[in-house]
């Protein structure tokens, strides 16, 4: 049986980043994001992307990048609307990093949960009785989460936010009372915490408030106090190449087949052979093919022992199969 892992010594090594910044209306999120990202790609805005999903107010922000002379330096866009399933975002997310872009600010996340289409619409389109289909709509998203952390690119994340209410409690009368859970982002609600980094920002954008923030990023997204910047972003850019380098394209092909090993292995076998010889051969060698070959396969059987009578047809085929999932 194909190893699942790849027990080697601890280094820091093919960091990528996975941002997010919450806040609400007027609070500086894309502002902010756009300018941390052009920092992160080297101050190369032609390596930024904004997946905007904000009805083209993305566009607004086309000057604002500018390098040290002034000069409006453009960067890459695309616009998704609606419905915002997390499976359109993944594709959107697929289609930037084909693009060559290396630091994706997504303008806002938030559609991929309440949106039109998002997570709470799954949940209610497939209620029984009365009960929300919620392990449909958090599995879609956990594909969602998965694709984040399996990309190739850095990617900065907008997060809206509102204020929530509780209304379950009565008061003496038997009235409602509304009591106020304050200023929260509009996410699942372990997303803030599946990041490198997160912020909620204050005072349009001059104050954060850390929900997680690893101590070696802190001067770049966890002061607090103060805007986030360019400069913050070529601070983390710096950090990101002080680790070990690897090989760029084994790294672009090893996130695509960690994205597409999803799919199960009739996408896998589709891809590998797009490979030049020079990759095959990285990732043969350090047995990430045979262990992505595995997830793949794992992520069919778990498709097909879903369905009725799933179990035996697993079986069936995997005996059918033989040795064909070796392929090189």
């Amino acid at each position: 049986m194909a190893s699942v892992l790849n027990i080697r010594p601890a280094q820091r090594e093919g960091a990528r980043l996975l941002i997010g910044i919450a806040g609400t209306s007027g609070s500086g999120k894309t502002y902010t994001a756009l300018q941390l990202a052009y920092g992160l790609a080297d101050f190369n805005a032609m390596k930024v992307g904004l997946l905007d999903t904000e009805n083209r107010r993305g566009s607004l922000y086309a000057d604002i990048i500018k390098n040290a002379a002034g000069e409006v330096q453009p960067f890459l866009i695309g616009d998704l609307d609606a419905p915002f399933s997390p499976a359109r975002y993944t594709a959107a997310l697929l289609e930037f990093q084909a693009a060559g872009v290396e630091v994706l600010v997504i303008d806002s996340v938030s559609h991929e949960w309440e949106g039109t289409g998002g997570c709470e619409e799954i949940a209610e389109r497939g209620a029984r009785r009365g009960a929300k289909d919620w392990a449909t709509a958090k599995g879609e998203h956990k594909k969602f989460m998965n694709a984040l952390l399996a990309s190739n690119m850095h990617v900065i994340v907008c997060i809206r936010a509102r204020e929530k209410t509780d209304m379950k409690g009565k008061d003496a009368d038997g009235k409602t009372v509304v009591k106020s859970l304050g200023i929260q982002p509009i996410c699942e609600k372990n997303f803030m915490f599946e990041m490198s980094a997160s912020v909620m920002m204050w005072a349009e954008g001059n104050a954060q408030t850390i929900a997680k923030c690893p101590e070696e990023l802190r001067p770049m997204v966890g002061r607090e106090k103060g805007y986030i910047t360019a400069a913050d972003g070529k601070s983390l850019r710096d950090w990101v190449d002080g680790a070990k380098q690897l090989d760029p394209d084994v790294e672009a092909a090893r996130n695509m087949l960690r994205s597409i090993s999803e799919q199960g292995m009739d996408a896998y076998r589709k891809e590998w052979p797009k490979l030049s010889a020079k990759v095959k051969k990285a990732l043969t060698s350090d047995g990430s093919h045979d262990r992505l070959k595995t997830a793949a396969e794992a992520f069919d059987k778990a498709r097909i022992e879903g369905k009725p009578g799933g179990e035996a047809l697993a079986g069936l085929n995997a005996d059918l199969a033989g040795d064909e999932g070796n392929f090189e």
